[in-house]
């Protein structure tokens, strides 16, 4: 990644990443051909040529414990990056000075596209557990996504899934109830563990339940009533931050989805 000095660390925060952490995904076998995330990320469809291309271009990645900070608001834009394991938050600032959660992201996903339009970041992504990310130099991934039309298919494709993702929590804060809110969350959350393999019915909330709240536009205090409440409805069973699903259709119903349809809340 541009500007990185491998031998260096950071000092501008305890909790940002250490450059010590930045290293060759060539040292740790991670190239986008053996990665189990590929068929969620830019590399879908492509060929084996299009696809050592990718992985070429591709060549860093960064290792975040949790709570560490990948970028911050302001921060010049020069890549994308894809979550290879683990999960961040991105958060903003409110008017009011309050930390604001703006988005959740898991394995398999892209994240800094807020920067592509101004050349700087407009929020902070930050590591809710131990994180693996793989740093995609924009514009070398431009330069070569000219030349694959199937990667700038995909490019395109995760762009207008933002806006799509955008439009959703607009309605998510501006039209449904508190109950709705938190059950179009757990089923969002339940399809795209599906998505990756995992279990859609039992799984762990990285976020606390402070940090939901902030996301769904809700009080903490409204929060924990209503997972006591779901679990009294046989709807879900919290045990902590683990959750299992008892009943994925009265959720969607309580959410006013299909089935599959809360990918992009």
């Amino acid at each position: 990644m541009p500007g990185y000095n491998h031998s260096a660390v950071f000092t501008e925060s305890p909790k940002t990443a250490s450059l010590s952490s930045v290293a060759s995904l060539r040292d740790v076998k991670a190239q986008c051909n053996i990665c189990g995330m590929r068929g969620l990320c830019l590399p879908v469809g492509l060929s084996p040529e299009a696809l050592q291309q990718v992985s070429a271009l591709v060549d860093t990645h960064i290792k975040l414990k949790k709570s560490e900070t990948l970028y911050r608001t302001g921060t010049p834009f020069t890549a994308l990056y894809a979550v290879r394991l683990g999960s961040l938050k991105t958060t903003v600032l409110a008017e009011d000075g309050r930390e604001q959660v703006a988005g959740y992201h898991m394995l398999g996903e892209l994240i800094g596209l807020d920067g592509i339009g101004s050349g700087y970041h407009g929020c902070h992504a930050i590591a809710l557990e131990d994180t693996e990310i793989c740093v995609m130099p924009f514009e070398q991934l431009e330069t070569l996504a000219r030349e694959l039309p199937t990667l700038q298919h995909n490019l395109h494709q995760v762009l207008a899934q933002e806006i799509v993702r955008d439009h959703s929590i607009m309605l998510l804060l501006g039209s449904m109830r508190a109950e709705e809110r938190l059950a179009v969350f757990l089923v969002n959350l339940s399809d795209r563990y599906c998505r990756r393999g995992y279990s859609s019915t039992e799984f762990v909330l990285r976020m606390t339940r402070e940090e939901i709240g902030s996301y769904l536009g809700l009080k903490l205090e409204t929060v924990s009533r209503l997972f006591s409440r779901f679990q009294e409805e046989g709807l879900i069973l919290v045990q902590g931050r683990a959750i299992k699903i008892l009943s994925s259709e009265a959720l969607r119903a309580l959410g006013g989805q299909q089935n599959g349809a809360s990918e992009s809340a």
